[in-house]
C-alpha cells in the first residue's frame, strides 16, 4: 500500500530539487528556496510525512523524518533534507565541499497503523519484509526502520532486534514483552 495520494513525477523532481537546494542554501548561510505554494500540486500543499535520506560514497549521511503529518509535504520535505544535513546527532554536519557528493532520498509515507497481536513471535508471521515500515514503542521511547531497511536486514528476528538496539533497549526486548507496534508504507525516490 502506498499513500493515498500519489507523487507524479513533476511532484518527485520538485521535492528532490527543493531538498538539494534548502541544503545547499542552508550551508552557505543564504536564504531557503522560496516557491509558490498555489502553483504546487494538491498532494505537495497538502500535510504529508516524509522521511529524508542522506547518502555520501554509498554510506549513510543522514536520516530524520516524520511519522505522523503535521504540514504541507513540500514544508515537511524541506525540514527533513535540513535536519538530515545538520541535526542526525549520529553525523557531523554536513559540510559544504561533501554536499556535491550527497545523493537524496525521499520517503513519502502513509499513515502508521496500529498491528494486533497476541504472541511476540506472530510478529515475525505479520511484518511485511519489504513493504512495511515498523514503529515500536515502549512508553516514551520509540524507533522505526523505513521499508528499506529490509535491504540490509531481511530477518524479520534481526530487524525487531536492531529495532529494540535503536529504541535503547535489548536486542530481546520485542520478544519478552508486548510493544506497541505499528507499520506503514511509503512511496519511495531518489536522485
Amino acid at each position: 500500500m502506498m499513500p493515498e495520494q500519489h507523487l507524479t513525477d513533476n511532484d518527485k523532481k520538485f521535492l528532490l530539487k527543493l531538498a538539494r537546494e534548502s541544503i545547499e542554501s542552508y550551508v552557505n548561510n543564504r536564504p531557503l528556496p522560496n516557491f509558490d505554494k498555489k502553483a504546487l500540486s494538491q498532494v505537495l500543499q497538502e500535510d504529508g510525512a516524509s522521511f529524508v535520506t542522506l547518502t555520501y560514497k554509498g554510506y549513510l549521511r543522514g536520516c530524520v523524518g516524520a511519522l505522523d503529518p503535521y504540514q504541507c509535504l513540500t514544508e515537511d520535505v524541506r525540514e527533513h533534507a535540513i535536519a538530515a544535513a545538520f541535526e542526525d546527532y549520529r553525523f557531523p554536519p554536513v559540510r559544504a565541499a561533501e554536499v556535491g557528493d550527497i545523493k537524496i532520498e525521499i520517503s513519502y509515507l502513509t499513515r502508521p497503523e496500529v498491528i494486533k497481536y497476541n504472541n511476540p513471535i506472530d510478529l515475525l508471521e505479520i511484518l511485511r519484509p519489504n513493504i512495511d515500515g515498523v514503529v515500536i514503542r515502549d512508553g516514551m521511547r520509540r524507533a522505526t526502520f523505513l521499508p528499506q531497511v529490509w535491504e540490509k536486514i531481511p530477518d524479520p528476528e534481526e530487524f525487531l532486534e536492531q529495532l529494540c538496539i535503536k529504541m535503547g533497549s535489548s536486542p530481546d526486548l520485542w520478544r519478552r514483552k508486548k510493544l506497541d507496534v505499528l507499520t506503514y508504507q511509503v512511496e519511495e525516490f531518489r536522485e
